[in-house]
């Protein structure tokens, strides 16, 4: 029970990561999922979980590597061969021989094999890391298929170099040469394992399918278990899981493309099933890298032999240093090619250097080190390696997240603005992205109602289409929000006046004062605008409770309100045009009064029997909040994709509430 309260406790977080990454989309999923699983390790209840390496390798590593090879470009990995060899095998071992002298030196204590160890599994990088920061920040196309490559082959380069600096740790024995044809049947075997399994299973799908066996759940099952059976079946007889894995997903896109192109069925239900299972493992996979830091770096911190600050500084230095070697081997051999201009060489070199984040597989294989060596004493300094292992990983991950955002930018200001929409431009793209949702969402039940909601988007962007530049001032915002509020008062006592005047009932009135009350609080505040929304949900939840029956509203009762409306809403236009007393004022007045124009047309229109009916206008009020969702949806990738600014996401969040204000009003009515 523990156990199944853990694995949910973990999946909660993966959720609750997600939403702190859209709320704040400059910080990566890893970072926030990272300093959960740690703050959830340091929580008074005894949390811990134990890190196995090879569950962990075969539990994560081989499907999230098995995805990679299926989604990787072929070509482009073809193409960059030469480069990813040179960074997956060639960059590995450069850094294992000079980064275990490195260490060794700095801490004798650290005997030479064992610093070997901890540079063959710091060589890495982490394809799962560098998938997930690729998502958030705008690398060239180039250096990303180059660093998708280089993290798929060089695990297995790293791992393999490691495990020979362990055993020679362990037994006191290393051979070279036996290393080196070790290391090219473990490579090859793999990739051979890898293909030839790949082709046992395609082959078992195509003769199900051939028995007239079409059901999509079960191909996708073998599908599933494919990497699982790959890495260990080529673990077993003693050849690289990792490289068998990668091939395995290279070959199963090859026959993908090749031997299944009718499988359509198939291929939805894959690419919807491995979305989620990535989102989990994805998710998972950071969230124990931060149950493990805690504990790793409670052991150091605690030891007497170490002090914590000389310990912080052996991370930095090893991680300075590790950066310092990839810069030099990328800028090299890219001035060797004479790729490019010296600065278009330097700053390539910068880019790679810094998306070379270390991740998961590092700490796996730190774990994987044997407490004990063959004569039976403790392996040298194993806590140590563990932490640097670990500081590494999170110093390479914060520096990726910081600095590469701001060096991957254009470096002319003029085509750095000019890669930005201009707000004018990113509120025309937000509206037209809502379009093609709703178009998605249209079918033979909904049609009529979702038309409908697209004629008023139409209207929409026929009117922002002609808006001038000067709706991207904050001040020009702040007005209309000022005459807004000025016609809203001015509604408000209209309303009151008819009221007095006995031309309106007290339940149209008080139905009029709560839609006023709605659009206020989410012109003024966001906030308020929650609160004003739990305040009518609790209304609801009480009536419910108390069974108090909700006065049912007649067609006489809906066409009083819409009447009062268009008589508010003329009084408001006759107060903001009066208002006028500048050219500042007649814009702010002008936009204002567009909005109270629009209302008064729609409660003119004649509606057909159909739209005027209770269940038509409840379905449009359903669809039209749900289109103001899809625009913050919008909003969210337009910046994801570096589309628009920081700064721009007010002034943007500000038209999405204009536009859910108007629908509020109709949304009470």
């Amino acid at each position: 029970m523990e156990l199944f309260l853990l694995i949910l406790g973990l999946l909660t977080l993966i959720a609750v990561s997600n939403v702190l990454s859209r709320i704040v989309p400059a910080v990566p999923v890893p970072l926030f999922q990272i300093a959960l699983g740690a703050l959830l390790a340091l929580l008074p209840i005894g949390i811990e979980l134990e890190l196995e390496p090879e569950l962990f390798f075969v539990l994560f590593v081989a499907p999230l590597l098995f995805n990679d090879g299926r989604r990787t470009p072929r070509d482009e990995l073809w193409k960059l061969r030469g480069w990813i060899l040179l960074l997956a095998v060639g960059l590995v071992f450069v850094t294992v021989f000079i980064g275990g002298y490195g260490i060794h030196w700095m801490l004798p204590s650290i005997p030479l094999s064992a610093a070997f160890a901890l540079a063959a599994i710091l060589s890495p990088t982490d394809a799962v890391a560098v998938g997930a920061l690729s998502g958030r920040i705008k690398l060239p196309k180039g250096i990303l298929h180059l660093l998708e490559g280089e993290a798929l082959m060089n695990d297995a380069s790293g791992l393999v170099a490691f495990k020979f600096a362990v055993a020679a740790t362990v037994t006191g024995a290393f051979s070279l040469l036996n290393a080196s044809w070790s290391f090219v049947v473990i490579a090859l075997g793999g990739v051979l394992v890898g293909i030839v399994l790949s082709l046992a299973f395609i082959a078992l799908r195509s003769f199900l399918r051939r028995l007239g066996i079409e059901d999509a759940t079960m191909h996708m099952l073998i599908q599933i278990l494919t990497p699982f059976v790959i890495y260990i079946i080529a673990e077993e007889i003693g050849v690289s899981g990792v490289l068998g894995v990668v091939a395995g997903g290279i070959f199963h896109a090859i026959a993908k493309d090749r031997l299944e192109p009718y499988a359509t069925k198939l291929q939805i239900v894959s690419s919807s099933t491995w979305s989620v299972i990535l989102f989990i493992l994805n998710g998972l996979v950071f969230l124990i890298l931060g149950l493990q830091i805690p504990h790793v770096t409670e052991i150091i911190w605690e030891d007497p032999k170490f002090d914590n600050a000389q310990a912080i500084g052996y991370v930095l230095i090893i991680t300075f240093a590790l950066y310092v070697l990839r810069f030099l081997w990328v800028y090299l051999f890219s001035t060797l090619e004479g790729i490019g201009t010296k600065k278009i060489r330097f700053k390539s070199a910068v880019l790679t250097t810094l998306s070379g984040v270390r991740g998961a597989v590092t700490l796996a294989g730190a774990f994987s080190i044997p407490l004990v060596l063959d004569d039976g004493s403790a392996f040298p300094e194993r806590d140590l390696i563990i932490f640097l292992s670990a500081g590494v990983i999170l110093v390479t991950l914060l520096t990726a997240s910081i600095a590469l955002p701001l060096i991957s930018r254009k470096s002319d200001p003029g085509e750095e603005e000019d890669a930005h929409l201009s707000e004018n431009e990113a509120q025309i793209r937000i509206l037209e992205m809502a379009v093609r949702s709703l178009k998605d969402e249209i079918n033979d039940d909904n049609r009529g109602v979702i038309m409908a909601v697209l004629g008023d988007y139409g209207q929409k962007l026929r009117q922002i289409r002609s808006n001038p530049g000067y709706k991207e001032h904050r001040a020009w915002k702040s007005a209309v929000r000022d005459k807004w509020m000025l016609a809203i008062r001015t509604e408000r006592e209209e309303a009151a006046r008819l009221l007095e005047r006995g031309e309106i009932s007290n339940e149209t009135a008080s139905r009029f004062d709560l839609i006023l009350e709605r659009t206020e609080a989410i012109l003024a505040n966001r906030g308020q605008a929650m609160v004003q929304s739990f305040r009518m949900a609790s209304r609801r939840i009480w009536r419910i409770m108390s069974r108090s029956k909700e006065r049912r509203w007649t067609e006489a009762d809906i066409s009083e309100l819409r009447e009062l409306r268009a008589k508010t809403s003329k009084a408001a236009v006759i107060k903001l045009q009066a208002a006028i007393s500048n050219e500042d004022d007649k814009r702010a007045c002008s936009a204002v009064i567009q909005h109270y124009q629009e209302g008064i047309r729609r409660a003119s229109e004649r509606l057909s029997p159909v739209e005027k009916s209770e269940e038509f206008q409840r379905d449009k009020r359903e669809w039209e909040r749900r289109a103001i969702q899809m625009e913050r949806e919008a909003l969210q990738t337009l910046y994801a994709n570096g589309e628009v600014t920081l700064g721009m996401m007010n002034g943007l969040r500000f038209f999405i509430s204009t536009m859910e204000a108007a629908v509020s009003e109709e949304d009470m009515q």
